[in-house]
């Protein structure tokens, strides 16, 4: 590849059955949490990569335990930002497989 080459585009799709959060506040609005977990995430897996995936095989996660917690607040946008570095921490091999 040239020096004035852009590198290829690399897709990924990653499917998310559900996400569950319990112990939250009912004022937290689950829209605006999903749409800043949505565009994090995007954004994480853009810049950073899905490691696991890095060699083009298809990798199935079910469930990981043990990712960063996520912190006490009623703010969509930050718990959706939040979540989605947790969810980029377990796609790069952080956390054991449940």
């Amino acid at each position: 590849m040239g020096v004035n080459e852009p590198e290829p585009q690399r897709s990924f799709r990653i499917d998310i059955g559900e996400l569950v959060l319990d112990g939250f506040d009912s004022r937290v609005d689950p829209d605006r949490v999903m749409t800043s977990f949505e565009r994090e995430l995007t954004r994480l897996v853009r810049d950073r990569g899905v490691p696991l995936a890095a060699d083009g095989s298809p990798v199935s996660l079910d469930g990981l335990a043990g990712l960063p917690p996520l912190p006490r607040t009623t703010s969509p946008t930050r718990l959706g930002e939040a979540l989605a570095r947790s969810v980029h921490a377990g796609l790069t091999g952080r956390g054991e497989p449940r």
